[in-house]
């Protein structure tokens, strides 16, 4: 019994290890959200942890916007995740990410999606150097009353082999592309 729930600790403690160290952000002294990554066979995932009382948007937050806007002006804009791969690592394929919860306040002609718990991005992507891969993050962290701009780095580790634990895209999003 004790072997089983050893090794039931060291096998979490190795899937948690693939991830990379949390890049965190905070407004003033509080943490607001941390961003991880790790490659999964041919698969980046990158995962945000949004802590309680705040939120952060989706990659498509402005196309969704727009959509629902129809061509009328928006009160506000919110700035929607994005990720710029550099340093050995390229995407090739459409971006997916965890369902967006609707934030949208239609009587104010406010519309926008995103997460105010942990999400995860996923795309295809082809290793191009020795990396450290760089994953610039830029973002926005709200609460209700206040909203930190996001704009960081992820340095993700090229040199080991990822097998690949089979993600599943079935479970995510595409991302809606701009025209």
């Amino acid at each position: 019994m004790k072997f089983i729930a050893i090794l039931t600790i060291c096998i979490t403690a190795a899937k948690a290890a693939d991830w990379t160290a949390p890049v965190e952000v905070r407004h003033d002294e509080t943490l607001c959200l941390s961003y991880q990554a790790k490659l999964d066979g041919e698969f980046l995932l990158i995962r945000t942890n949004v802590q309680p009382g705040w939120h952060t948007f989706s990659m498509d937050n402005k196309q969704r916007a727009e959509a629902k806007l129809a061509g009328k002006k928006a009160i506000s804009n919110d700035l929607p995740t994005s990720f710029t791969l550099s340093g050995g690592l390229e995407a090739i394929a459409p971006w997916y990410q965890s369902s967006p919860k609707d934030f949208s306040k239609p009587e104010l002609r406010w519309f926008s999606w995103g997460f105010d718990q942990p999400a995860l991005f996923v795309t295809k992507v082809r290793k191009s150097g020795a990396g450290p891969a760089q994953i610039a993050v830029r973002a926005q962290a709200c609460t209700e009353s206040i909203c930190k701009n996001v704009d960081l780095s992820v340095s993700l580790p090229l040199a080991k082999a990822t097998p690949a634990n089979a993600v599943d895209l079935k479970s995510l999003v595409p991302v809606i592309s701009s025209r």
